[in-house]
Order: C-alpha cells, then sequence, then structure tokens
C-alpha cells in the first residue's frame, strides 16, 4: 500500500472543518462570529476590483459567485453563488461569505456597507444583497 500525500487541502478535509467542527466551536454565535471573520479576511485578502470577486471565491473553494449587474441600484448590488450540493447549502452558514463581500465593498467605495445572504436550496444558489449607506463615509 503506498501513502498518498496532498499538497493542498482537500475538499473533505474542508468541508469538516467548515461545517462540523466551527458551528461545534461557535455555537449559537456561529454566523455572528463568520460574518466579521469574513470582513477580517477581506482585510487581509483585499482585492482591487469587485470584479475580481468571483475570482477570489473560486480561488477559496467557496463556490461560482456571479453578479447581477441588471439587479443593481445606486445603493445596492446582487450577486448569486452557485453551490453543487443542495443539502450544503441546508446546513452551512454563509455568513464568513457575506462578511467578506461587504468589507471589501466597503473598502472599495468607502462608505458603510452591508451584506445579506438568503439561502434558496431547490435551486442550489445563495443570494448575496449588498447595501451600502452613500452618506455614512468610512
Amino acid at each position: 500500500m503506498t501513502k498518498q500525500t496532498y499538497e493542498a487541502p482537500t475538499r473533505l478535509g474542508y468541508e469538516i472543518i467548515r461545517d462540523h467542527v466551527l458551528p461545534n466551536i461557535l455555537g449559537k454565535h456561529e454566523d455572528e462570529i463568520l460574518y466579521w471573520s469574513g470582513k477580517d479576511i477581506a482585510r487581509k485578502f483585499p482585492i482591487f476590483s469587485i470584479d475580481e470577486l468571483p475570482d477570489f471565491f473560486q480561488e477559496a473553494g467557496w463556490g461560482i459567485l456571479v453578479s447581477h449587474e441588471g439587479k443593481t441600484a445606486k445603493d445596492e448590488a446582487l450577486f448569486i453563488l452557485e453551490q453543487s450540493d443542495a443539502t450544503l447549502i441546508e446546513n452551512r452558514s454563509y455568513q464568513l461569505e457575506a462578511g467578506f463581500i461587504a468589507e471589501q465593498f466597503q473598502k472599495l467605495n468607502g462608505v458603510l456597507t452591508e451584506c445579506y445572504g438568503e439561502k434558496f436550496p431547490k435551486e442550489k444558489l445563495v443570494r448575496f444583497l449588498v447595501k451600502w449607506d452613500l452618506k455614512t463615509k468610512i
């Protein structure tokens, strides 16, 4: 029997930590902590244009992120995160991703920004609505 080594974490390893270990450790505060952790990740891994968001999501293994530019307004934007597994969407918190998106927009636009995620398991997607306050400069 040969020993197999991996240069990068496997998908299974990532999912065990993300879907089982973290919720167990964080308990009822999981969503809040993951949101603020997402903001912190955004500060450590800044993007230079919103157009880079889908590439970052793909590289991070978070899924396929699609911008819905036709559904944007002067103070909001809409993104769809596509996943291959409906069970994953039902059982996972997507606040890490929401916090990451919020902080990237806030950094790039210089105004207070929040992001809200809504899960649609049957469609295998998560919708992120990004809203910012043009009057509150950061």
